[in-house]
This record gives structure tokens, C-alpha cells and sequence, in this order.
């Protein structure tokens, strides 16, 4: 696996919502040295700071006078909280829809010009798995979490035409330590590879708003960056290295959502009654 380079661009202080989550943790660590201050947030119990450079600061986004308070004196915002999972809509709600736009209000009151929003491949899982994507191909949601997404990188849009605040949205594939099946040899995403695009995000100029998908260099993919090559992301790590392991599990159905549709289960959670 790749490591990341020592020498790297810094902002004063940075906001990292979610980081009580999955990722959350692995960027709490990968992120440090990308500001003198990283200021970080959820609603879940978090670690104590780590020292001067980290600032622990508990929000539930749904609160939009919290989130403004959460929001004042930072330079960019990573927004990785809220619901990562398919759920009801009332739990969606409120810290994925509310809290989205409470983070866009509270960086226009506040001046913050640069969000990098953890978006998902879930706003275009209900393609099929042979259909080629790019970023200009039409949304198509797989569910509450995945209209939740494509509600933010709307928000994303009106927010860099309105205002001028610019953000990169992050179709994150599937980021964690190993591909978990046979879906995710095409979706993963490494940890080193995710903290590379973020730097992209983070520092690249003029990216207005900028949609990428967050791969890996990996054998297959299903999706084609051409309308993010400004960003420079320049993947290392694939999924191949996990071939052998992945593939002596036994094949699902070939009817299987996770076997036909590029949101792989998400297309059949629910309904939630």
C-alpha cells in the first residue's frame, strides 16, 4: 500500500464533520498534516484531542445554530457526517438534508470558501453494472441515503452559483481496509488513496464545483473521472492485490442486487414500515 508524502500544503484550521465515524477515524489521523488546527466533529462520543493541533467540538447537525457555531473561524470543511447507511427518511432527515444545508448556510455567514463533500456512489447505484458512468450521467438514487447525497451535491451546485463557495463532491465507492466482495473490487477505495483525493480537493484551484468518483486504480471500475483530470487525483493502490481472496467466496445469485446493480443491496432495503 501506498504512504502519504511528508510534505504537504496547510490551512489554518480545518473542520471535519463525521469524525466519529468509519472514515471519520481514519481522517482524524491522515488529515493532521494538512492544518495547524483540525477541528473535528459528531454527534457520537469522539476521542479526547490529541493536543494543540486537534480541537474536539460535539454538533448534531440538525441544530443549525450549533452548526454555525461549529463552522466560525475555520478555513475549508470536510463534511462526512450525517447518516452513512439506507435508513427511513425521518432518520435521513435530519443530519443529512437539514445538517447539509445548515453546513452551506454556516460557510456562507462565516466566509469559508472550499467544501469537500463526502457524496456516495449511491447517487447512481441504480445502474446496472455494464453501464459505463461519468459524472454527467444522470443521477439515479437507490434509495434515502442516496437522495440524501444527490440533494447535497445540488446544494453543492447552488451554493458555488449563488455564492461562490466551491466544493468538490466525492462519489465515495466502497473505503475501506479490504474489498469486502465482488462488488467492491470495482467501488474500493484505499484509505491512502481517499486522504490523496482530499488533498486534491482540498488545495486544487478553480474547481467551481467538481464532481469525482472516489476509486481506487482497480482492474474494472464502472466509472470515468475525464471531468475531474483538473483535480490531479492520480490513484496507487487497486483491489487486485485481493482477487484470490474475494473470489474463493462463493458467487451470489446472479439475480442478486449486489450482483446486478452498481448500489449493489441499497436498491432492496426497505421499505421501512
Amino acid at each position: 500500500m501506498t504512504t502519504t508524502p511528508t510534505a504537504h500544503p496547510r490551512l489554518p484550521r480545518l473542520l471535519l464533520t463525521g469524525a466519529a465515524g468509519g472514515l471519520g477515524k481514519v481522517l482524524r489521523q491522515s488529515l493532521r498534516p494538512y492544518a495547524d488546527v483540525l477541528r473535528v466533529s459528531d454527534i457520537a462520543a469522539m476521542d479526547p484531542a490529541a493536543g494543540p493541533h486537534e480541537e474536539v467540538v460535539p454538533c448534531d447537525l440538525s441544530d443549525k445554530a450549533a452548526v454555525h457555531a461549529l463552522v466560525e473561524g475555520v478555513d475549508a470543511i470536510l463534511h462526512f457526517g450525517g447518516v452513512s447507511v439506507e435508513r427511513p427518511f425521518e432518520e435521513i432527515l435530519g443530519a443529512n438534508i437539514s445538517g447539509t444545508f445548515h453546513i452551506y448556510e454556516a460557510a456562507r455567514r462565516h466566509g469559508v470558501k472550499r467544501v469537500v463533500f463526502a457524496s456516495s456512489n449511491h447517487v447512481i447505484g441504480f445502474y446496472k453494472q455494464d453501464a459505463p458512468l461519468d459524472a454527467h450521467s444522470p443521477r439515479r438514487p437507490d434509495g434515502y441515503y442516496g437522495l440524501s447525497k444527490s440533494y447535497g451535491e445540488d446544494m453543492a451546485n447552488f451554493y458555488f452559483d449563488r455564492y461562490g463557495i466551491e466544493t468538490v463532491s466525492i462519489r465515495i465507492g466502497s473505503s475501506f481496509p479490504e474489498p469486502a466482495n465482488r462488488r467492491m473490487m470495482h467501488t474500493w477505495l484505499s484509505f491512502a488513496d481517499l486522504t490523496q483525493l482530499i488533498e486534491k480537493s482540498l488545495f486544487t484551484a478553480n474547481v467551481g464545483h467538481t464532481v469525482v468518483y472516489g476509486v481506487s486504480d482497480n482492474a474494472q471500475v464502472w466509472w470515468d473521472n475525464r471531468y475531474a483530470t483538473h483535480l490531479g487525483f492520480a490513484p496507487q493502490d487497486s483491489s487486485e492485490v485481493f482477487r484470490a481472496k474475494v473470489e474463493a467466496q462463493p458467487p451470489v445469485a446472479a439475480d442478486d442486487p449486489a450482483a446486478v446493480y452498481q448500489g449493489g443491496a441499497f436498491v432492496a432495503a426497505g421499505p421501512f414500515e
